[in-house]
Parts: C-alpha cells; sequence; structure tokens
C-alpha cells in the first residue's frame, strides 16, 4: 500500500517548564513531531520568555506544539459566571499558547445539562464569541472542541462536524472516544463529516462500557494497525496519543505506521 498521508506521532505531555526543552530533544531522537502541553489542570508555562524558548527550541527540533485547555470548562453551563469563566480559560491557554507557537487548542465544549436540545445553540455561540475575541487580539491560534467518549457529554462526531461548520472552528478527533461512545468507528462517515485536509487527532487504548468512556490504558499494536490502516489517505493528521505510556506508545504507533 503507498501512503500519500503524513502523520505525525507525539505525547500528550511535555514536563516541567525546566525540562522543556531538553524533553523536546529526547522526542525528536525519538521521531517524534508533535507534542500536546497539557494545560489540563491549569497553565503552568507562566513566564512569557520561558514559553518563548520553548516555542524556540520546538522550531528547531521541527516539533509542533498543541494546547489542552483547561478540564474545568462548559460552554453549556446554565451560570453565566460559568460560562465567562470558561471562555476565559480557553483564552488564557490561546494568548500562552500563541507565545509558544502552538496551533491549536483542544478543549472540551461541555455538558447537555437539563435540555439537550438547547446545549447545541449555547456551545455555537460560546465558540462564536470566542473566535470573535481570538480575531480582535489578533492571534492566530485555532481551537478545536474535541468529540468526547461519554454518552452524556456533549461531543458526538456529528455534534462536533455541525460545529466546525457553523462557526469555522477547528476540531479534535478523539478515535478512543469515538470508539467508546459509539462502540465502533465508521471512518467512512468521518472522512464525510470532517473534510478538511488537517486531522487533529487523539488516540489511545480506552476501556468502556453502556455509557461510554471509563478510563484510557496501553495502546495495543492491532489497534494501531486498525487505525493507521483506515485513516484517509490524503491528509494531514497530527496523533497525540493519550494512554498512561504516551511516549512509547507514540513511538509504537510511528514503528507501526513505517511498516504500512
Amino acid at each position: 500500500m503507498t501512503i500519500l498521508m503524513t502523520i505525525k506521532f507525539g505525547p500528550a505531555g511535555l514536563g516541567p517548564v525546566k525540562d522543556a526543552c531538553s524533553i523536546l530533544e529526547e522526542y525528536s531522537q525519538l521521531g517524534l513531531r508533535v507534542c500536546e502541553i497539557a494545560f489540563t489542570y491549569g497553565i503552568y508555562i507562566k513566564n512569557k520568555e520561558d514559553a518563548i524558548r520553548i516555542d524556540k527550541r520546538a522550531k528547531e527540533l521541527n516539533i509542533k506544539l498543541s494546547i489542552h485547555a483547561s478540564y474545568f470548562v462548559n460552554l453549556n453551563s446554565e451560570e453565566k459566571a460559568k460560562r465567562e469563566a470558561t471562555k476565559k480559560r480557553i483564552l488564557d491557554c490561546c494568548e500562552v499558547g500563541e507565545l509558544l507557537g502552538a496551533e491549536i487548542v483542544v478543549f472540551h465544549p461541555g455538558f447537555y445539562g437539563k435540555d439537550r436540545n438547547t446545549a447545541h445553540q449555547a456551545i455555537k455561540e460560546g465558540i462564536s464569541e470566542l473566535l470573535t475575541e481570538i480575531k480582535r487580539k489578533g492571534l492566530k491560534i485555532k481551537i478545536a472542541p474535541e468529540t468526547m467518549g461519554k454518552i452524556n457529554v456533549f461531543g458526538s462526531i456529528e455534534e462536533i462536524s455541525l460545529l466546525v461548520k457553523e462557526t469555522g472552528c477547528s476540531f479534535c478527533l478523539d478515535f478512543a472516544h469515538i470508539l467508546a461512545r459509539e462502540k465502533k468507528v465508521d471512518y467512512n462517515k468521518i472522512k464525510a463529516l470532517f473534510p478538511g485536509k488537517d486531522w487533529h487527532c487523539h488516540f489511545s487504548g480506552i476501556v468502556y462500557g453502556d455509557k461510554g468512556e471509563k478510563n484510557h490504558i496501553k495502546t495495543e499494536k492491532d489497534a494501531w494497525k486498525n487505525l493507521l490502516t483506515n485513516l484517509p489517505k490524503d491528509k494531514n493528521i497530527t496523533i497525540i496519543n493519550e494512554s498512561p505510556d504516551m511516549i512509547e506508545d507514540s513511538v509504537e504507533g510511528l514503528k507501526i505506521f513505517k511498516t504500512i
């Protein structure tokens, strides 16, 4: 099989600020070309000079950075103060991400709340407001709502695709989450819903049940092979691994990709 697509592999973590550049060097030596910085429990790169230094080293090593925003967000909260706090947390990630040279900020869009029918409108409005503010601030970074793995959380492939069409935002396809939510991955359907050239993806092993995702686990070789043989061949694809062994798993994914 001839592979025409470009896939870059890397982990969902950079580590402490003081070690960031040396960690990036280690990733580069392993052949990894992307890294997602986890601001999931708060923005820990606070110093502007540190951010610029990390950006410079990442560019020298040809490693593309991305950001995962705080877990404590919900664009469909019933409380306006919490919606505003959500937007501020995402915007703060965008501003630091810009200094880091990151291309995209991934975030969890929100919960369904009491009325699933109104969730989409509230989340769409929140994303539109974020995009307006990003443009006003002159930032180039993109924001990407993620497909979610629990059935009671907003973030099916159809819901994320519609947000992309209506707002022009980017997206994050988490294939582990899709499997947990749908109990299968319909690659043809996903290709139709996300025709864009650039795909930012998450992937790992996952344990799931009737209500969807339970927890991430080490990524099995067969899972990697299934993903890599089914991905479209005409995309530029980033795959961030979120397993407990994310560095080892990213290297394994790269090795398998080279054999396909």
